[in-house]
């Protein structure tokens, strides 16, 4: 989160000194100047870059390829038009290991999982013919973020191309990430002006209903989200069940992700996200998001359903996604073939644990949880993750396709194993500093 509200500074910086007479661009575009990228020392490899189908690319060969290959899918990018490529986050590791890596800005930025798809599958075919001695023997894909789902997708549409993959911080819910969103917009006014609605006008949104939200929230006027009201606990405890039920490291997430400013005030990171209309770039203006079957939990009791419980869900404003909105291509189904090893922050708000358990339960219900492999990392970032974690992670899913042999994972659909003191213990860095508050493990 830092790393990006100190991106967005930047971005601003870079716009308010541009010259005046300067034409902003109208479509997307990539700075070649920026492609090049140098040698890592003492690993002799072939770096090579350029623009494939409109899309900038990377891709490096060690002097001494293993003859497999790791695609790299970045994350959300914002709506700007100047298309960026980076460097595979392990890139020493996996040249270390003789693995050739490669990474694609994709086409076009926004929310757009069926360019990103495109992009990486043409720059394996890219790669395979023009910087390798032949076809690479496996390729693996690894994604974070956004990029996460454009793995996720990617693997159920092009089984045949991918062997394995590396979804870290994903959104492997797909389209129920934008549902959460929505969730959050209209429980909030719900819970605490007895009446809600979308979509949100974001003036009268900022500047009278936010406030108001926020000071039903707090225990007093300024004290969200340190001092929460009973309704507040009420709100807290709803965005636990919606973002993967009792766990450790939520109460640290909570405070964390309301207790920054953004550019319309204090603790507002999710109150900005209900300011859209729910389409997405690839869903033709149609609204993808829904909460026409979902029941919201204001208590630690999951099973009966309290009095203002049932008011909440009775009077909640419920939306149902537009007819073909979700038909797009962009969709998770759980149909796998390849193997797949994922890491998430039990922290993560934004990109929520439930993403995981939403994956597991589509892939359960098609057959093929043998081959899914879940880790939870102690953490309230979003894509969080130490060389240690990541690497580990890796070594272990190439061991996995190589072998046969599956490694160990976490349990995220039994709410009593997400729950205990020690989830999120088993694979995260033993050095929990590393971490943004992350709870420690004893």
């Amino acid at each position: 989160m830092a790393a990006a509200l100190a991106a967005v500074a930047m971005l601003t910086a870079v716009l308010a000194a541009a010259p005046a007479e300067a034409e902003e661009p109208t479509t997307w575009f990539v700075d070649e100047s920026k492609l090049p990228f140098d040698p890592l020392p003492d690993i002799p490899a072939e770096q090579h870059w350029g623009i494939l189908d409109g899309a900038g690319y990377r891709v490096e060969v060690p002097a001494e390829w293993n003859g497999d290959l790791v695609m790299w899918a970045h994350g959300y990018r914002g709506e700007g038009f100047e298309l960026t490529v980076d460097n595979i986050p392990i890139r020493q590791h996996v040249l270390e290991q003789g693995y050739a890596w490669a990474a694609s800005s994709y086409a076009q930025n926004s929310y757009n999982i069926r360019t990103g798809v495109d992009s990486t599958k043409a720059l394996v075919d890219y790669v395979n013919a023009m910087f390798l001695d032949t076809d690479a023997d496996q390729v693996f894909l690894m994604g974070a973020s956004m990029g996460g789902h454009i793995t996720a997708v990617s693997i159920e549409e092009h089984h045949r191309v991918y062997d394995g993959a590396l979804p870290i911080c994903g959104v492997l819910g797909g389209f129920e990430l934008f549902d959460f969103f929505l969730d959050y917009t209209v429980v909030s006014q719900q819970l605490t002006l007895g009446e809600s609605h979308f979509p949100v006008e974001p003036g009268e949104w900022f500047g009278t209903t936010v406030p108001a939200i926020k000071d039903e929230l707090g225990a007093a006027p300024g004290s969200f989200p340190f001092l929460l009201s009973d309704t507040g606990e009420e709100f807290k405890t709803f965005m636990e069940w919606q973002t993967g039920g009792p766990r450790p490291n939520y109460d640290e997430a909570f405070v964390f992700w309301h207790g920054f400013a953004t550019a319309t005030g204090f603790g507002n990171f999710f109150f900005d996200l209900g300011t859209g209309d729910g389409s997405l770039a690839n869903s033709n203006g149609l609204s993808v998001i829904d909460n026409t079957t979902t029941t919201y939990k204001l208590d630690d009791d999951p099973t009966d359903n309290s009095p203002a419980e049932r008011a909440l869900n009775r009077d909640v404003a419920r939306v149902a996604f537009e007819k073909g909105a979700r038909s797009n291509g962009e969709g998770i189904t759980g149909k796998i073939r390849d193997r797949v090893l994922s890491l998430h922050n039990l922290g993560d708000l934004f990109v929520p644990f439930s993403m995981e358990i939403d994956y597991a339960r589509k892939v359960r219900d098609e057959g093929r949880s043998n081959r899914l492999v879940q880790r939870a990392i102690r953490g309230v970032g979003h894509c969080d993750f130490t060389d240690y974690e990541l690497t580990t992670a890796f070594d272990d899913l190439i061991a996995w396709v190589e072998t046969g042999v599956r490694p160990a994972g976490d349990d995220v659909l039994r709410r009593s194993v997400v729950a205990s003191p020690t989830f999120g213990c088993r694979f995260s860095d033993p050095d929990h500093t590393l971490h943004t508050l992350a709870v420690p493990c004893t």
